[in-house]
């Protein structure tokens, strides 16, 4: 047990922190109806990454991350650009139409380059079990950064999530506000692909924030299911991958996939037992 524990604590603090993020950044996107969002900026980090890779900058380097994080902010623009009131398309259809062509992307500047089939693995599904302390101390500051920036302009922010049309007729500058939303998540989504994938960072982000949807109706609630759900699943998926000898990656997706259908069970005996 002692080297289970010395193996995987490192895993843990990364797990919780990112769950205190995603579980947050969660109910906007589940608020905003863009589900996918997440898997599409995910995906055009993951873009910027390989672009990066091509031109000689190894993997989990600044200068690969600032490549990758430029790509991504790109992505933020475009979202928070194309939110119009009346919008003839709807949002979700160019967040898809984003995600096809960045993962489509990736694939092709990845053929060009030595070993690209192994990297576009790595960056599908990250190196969570193998994170080092200085990994963890630079995405825990950052994202202290951007969850205090979050809680400063709270208001608008939820305002426009919650409730677009009445941002509108109030006067907010949605376009400004919407741009400052998906370029401090863009900076969470790159950091976050880089530590723990593309499939993994969309767990963490959704999962979370769909249960607490599903046993609560407060937004304060809600943030507290998220965090309390994501930290214990992702826990269990990391113990899970040790003790089963598993991708830890696809562990923890799948174990995601598990809290959810328990999740959905516990509100419909919640529900079966109040129309009792």
């Amino acid at each position: 047990m002692s080297d289970f524990l010395q193996m995987m604590f490192q895993p843990f603090v990364a797990c919780l922190i990112l769950t205190g993020i995603h579980a947050y950044l969660g109910l906007h996107i589940i608020e905003r109806g863009v589900i996918f969002v997440d898997l599409a900026l995910a995906q055009v980090a993951a873009f910027g990454a390989t672009v990066g890779f091509l031109w000689g900058f190894a993997l989990h380097t600044n200068q690969n991350y600032c490549i990758s994080l430029g790509f991504t902010l790109i992505g933020a623009a475009v979202f928070a650009g194309t939110r119009l009131r009346k919008p003839l398309v709807p949002q979700e259809a160019l967040v898809g139409i984003v995600y096809a062509v960045a993962a489509a992307a990736a694939v092709l500047v990845l053929s060009r380059a030595p070993e690209g089939g192994e990297e576009l693995k790595n960056l599908m599904v990250g190196h969570l079990l193998f994170v080092d302390w200085s990994e963890i101390l630079k995405i825990l500051v950052l994202y202290s950064v951007v969850g205090s920036v979050h809680w400063l302009v709270r208001k608008p922010l939820l305002d426009i999530s919650q409730d677009p049309d009445k941002a509108f007729a109030r006067g907010r500058r949605v376009r400004w506000w919407d741009f400052l939303f998906y370029a401090t998540f863009g900076i969470v989504v790159t950091s976050s692909v880089e530590l723990a994938g593309v499939l993994l960072v969309f767990s963490f982000l959704i999962v979370p924030s769909v249960c607490a949807v599903l046993l609560a109706k407060r937004v304060g609630t809600r943030l507290l299911i998220g965090w309390l759900m994501g930290s214990l699943t992702s826990v269990a998926g990391v113990s899970a991958s040790y003790f089963w000898d598993l991708p830890t990656g696809a562990t923890v997706v799948c174990t995601f996939g598990v809290c959810l259908v328990l999740s959905a069970g516990v509100r419909w005996v919640l529900r079966l037992g109040l129309a009792v």
